[in-house]
């Protein structure tokens, strides 16, 4: 089975660069592990919404990159965010061409271009002919027109090298649909009969990021893992990571991930999950750990937040805190789930009230007068709008803190919902894989959330996965049409 690029993972980032290769002359063929004709990926979970670094995909690309710089602190690879910045609008355009719908789905700049049919951000996941979905359909069909081939069922195991560079990649056919025991056998093939070859002279990795590998997890982002919800289709397990380093890829900020907080409650009832969140209630109130104390800076947002309790010792350990006053005004605010507030409740979460601060405290297990001491100190610092010298400093970037005075004074027990990790293999502006040394893998590209370099860092910068991933897909794919002269 000869190509002239392999795509190893069927999301929103494989299937781009496979349509895009195909749109400009090559044989192109994308090896999806999942065997369902809707197989479970983030991109078909996602919430469809387009942006980067929530600024308008359609944006002077330096505006854009100026929000990528304050969302990551300036702290990635300034070529990569440049490409992201530059590319925005062409990506856009491109994915229109392709049968994306939009709509305008809010007043807000990061709600100007939605995937339609839109995904409500409501309790549950809903995802079957929702804008996600509908795309990745079309890129399916629009491959299959362009002679492409969608593979799925088949599991890359391993990159194949001949002479110093990328040959193509040896798979397992998990499914048995690429494969056949012998003439006139009638038993499922066996392990070696499932076994093809993929040759190329060009290979992309686009299989996601390793949310899903618990043993990555716990290696890399927390000594819990067990202990994250996850948040999107558990289905990237580092395969692709692994195939580039075992050809000695660098790997880049793997320390970080893409999520939300949710309600505690989730590990026991989906409708939980992925929405409502709760960043904005913690960052108007506070966020404090077992032991009733806060741990990070709430100011910074929802992602940040979600990263610092996965470092904890007990990650299932943390509360929401928060007013009457709160839960009536941002718990309220339609932009962000619970919308309303009483959602998280008729979806069977639970948000503990009492008229006293240690009553509260003695709801969610947490030390009486530890919380008193944390909720006095975050009073004392709204009403002297002294944030910053909170023991951790705070600031109000993302939501202006409120008081924490108006009775009944409320709490939800809460987690970390992890939904993609943003670290992975370094690549260049051309999405080539990097070696150690700095220089290309001839032949391996990267795409997507298996790359690392554009987001994260200390404050976990989140720039947009969708974004990134057809971004990324596109270049990987028009420069192997270059390198092949089309």
């Amino acid at each position: 089975m000869d190509y002239d690029l392999v795509v190893v993972g069927g999301g929103l980032a494989g299937l781009s660069a496979a349509n895009r290769a195909a749109e400009l002359g090559l044989r192109t063929a994308v090896l999806e592990r999942g065997q369902d004709e809707l197989y479970p990926c983030n991109s078909r979970y996602a919430g469809g919404l387009v942006h980067l670094a929530f600024k308008d995909m359609t944006a002077a690309p330096d505006e854009i990159h100026a929000a990528i710089e304050r969302s990551t602190g300036g702290l990635t690879d300034p070529a990569l965010t440049h490409l992201l910045a530059d590319e925005g609008a062409r990506a856009l355009t491109w994915l229109r061409a392709q049968g994306g719908r939009f709509i305008k789905a809010g007043p807000y700049e990061w709600m100007r271009w939605v995937l339609a049919p839109p995904r409500p951000r409501t309790p549950g996941l809903e995802w079957k002919g929702r804008g996600p979905d509908m795309l990745l359909r079309a890129l399916t069909a629009n491959l299959e027109k362009r002679q492409g081939r969608l593979l799925r069922g088949v599991a890359a195991g391993d990159i194949l090298t001949e002479g110093g560079r990328v040959a193509g990649v040896a798979a397992q056919n998990d499914g048995g649909r690429y494969a056949a025991p012998a003439a006139g056998v009638d038993r499922p093939p066996s392990s070696e009969e499932r076994r093809a070859t993929f040759r190329a002279p060009a290979v992309l990795i686009a299989d996601g990021g390793f949310q899903g590998n618990a043993e990555l997890v716990a290696e890399h982002i927390s000594p819990k893992a067990d202990a994250l919800f996850q948040r999107g289709a558990g289905t990237g397990i580092g395969d692709g990571i692994r195939m580039a380093a075992a050809l000695g890829a660098t790997l880049t900020g793997m320390d970080r991930f893409y999520g939300h907080l949710l309600g505690r409650e989730a590990f026991g009832n989906e409708k939980l999950w992925p929405y409502p969140i709760l960043d904005h209630l913690a960052s108007a109130g506070v966020l404090v750990d077992a032991g009733g104390r806060r741990f990070c800076d709430e100011g910074i947002g929802g992602v940040y937040m979600a990263n610092e309790t996965a470092k904890l010792a007990d990650p299932r350990g943390i509360c929401v805190v928060f007013d009457e006053t709160t839960w009536t005004t941002t718990g309220a605010d339609n932009r962000f789930p619970p919308t309303p507030n009483d959602s998280f409740v008729r979806a069977g979460g639970t948000v503990h009230a009492a008229d006293t601060l240690d009553a509260l405290a003695a709801k969610i297990g947490v030390p009486a007068e530890a919380l008193a001491e944390t909720v006095a100190a975050h009073n004392d610092a709204v009403a002297r709008e002294s944030h910053r010298a909170l023991t951790p400093p705070r600031t109000n970037a993302r939501q202006t803190a409120k008081p924490i005075a108006a009775p009944p004074f409320r709490a939800i027990q809460a987690c970390a919902g992890i939904t993609y990790t943003m670290g992975g293999i370094a690549i260049d502006t051309h999405a080539r894989v990097l070696a150690e040394d700095g220089a290309p893998i001839a032949g391996l590209y990267a795409a997507g959330s298996c790359t690392g370099g554009a987001e994260g860092g200390p404050r976990a910068g989140y720039i947009g996965g969708l974004s990134k991933a057809v971004i990324t897909g596109l270049r990987a794919a028009e420069h192997v049409a270059a390198a092949r002269g089309r």
